[in-house]
């Protein structure tokens, strides 16, 4: 059991984030015409509006509040809230953004699999990804009653440190989850393997919605019509 535990968790983060980067990378560099997000819209546009929004709220929370809550260190929050009053911000926080998620989750999987025309367009992939993600959303919900038995934040500081040993690449990190509950357990590795399977599933498009801040600081575009370039014809002509 300990060989399983120092795999799951001791060496399998680190294929998942290799795979994740390497892959996303390979993909973009030989396949960009497969680098977009496939939406179904023009299909069915009813319940996509609701179940997307839902879905992108509560998964784009949650993804950011793990990052964030996970990696930062104790020392940097200690002297604002307590890990017992951040794992209750995060118990409530978190649970409302699980439940828009899992809710739009839900009703995209629906969708997927009901409506005959979406199911004849979908890949494999396509309905793997949004079962990984229910079960996921399903088990990140399960784990509020049981972070709820450590209010003292105790149970949340050996996860984050187990993160936070992982991605520095120190030692003893897998023992730190000996006391975790098989929910938590399971919920971790399944995160993990959204990771693994990013590269290979429509999840690729998330890059580009990051990419997208760019758009900030890029400069003006610049539109002419073409009124304006025939008039800018003229004047060279006649220069």
């Amino acid at each position: 059991m300990n060989d399983v535990n120092q795999f799951l968790f001791g060496i399998y983060p680190y294929v998942c984030l290799a795979v994740f980067l390497l892959g996303s990378l390979i993909r973009f560099d030989r396949e960009q015409y497969t680098w977009k997000s496939d939406s179904s819209q023009l299909l069915r546009a009813g319940q996509l509006r609701w179940g997307s929004n839902l879905f992108h709220v509560g998964v784009l929370f949650l993804f950011f509040g793990h990052t964030v809550g996970m990696l930062t260190p104790h020392f940097v929050y200690e002297p604002f809230i307590s890990a017992g009053h951040k794992q209750v911000l995060a118990m409530v926080s978190g649970g409302i953004a699980g439940v828009l998620g899992f809710a739009g989750v839900s009703i995209l999987l629906h969708r997927r699999l009901t409506d005959p025309r979406i199911r004849r367009t979908s890949r494999a992939s396509d309905i793997f990804l949004l079962v990984l993600l229910w079960v996921q959303l399903a088990l990140g919900l399960a784990t509020i009653p049981l972070s709820g038995q450590h209010l003292d934040g105790s149970m949340m500081m050996l996860l984050a440190e187990w993160a936070q040993r992982i991605v520095t690449f120190r030692p003893g990190a897998v023992e730190l989850l000996d006391p975790a509950s098989w929910v938590f357990k399971l919920h971790m590795f399944l995160g993990m393997t959204v990771f693994l399977v990013f590269p290979f599933t429509r999840l690729v498009h998330v890059w580009s919605g990051f990419g997208t801040l760019a758009y900030v600081v890029r400069p003006y575009q610049v539109v002419r019509t073409k009124r304006q370039l025939g008039a800018q014809g003229v004047a060279r002509r006649q220069a």
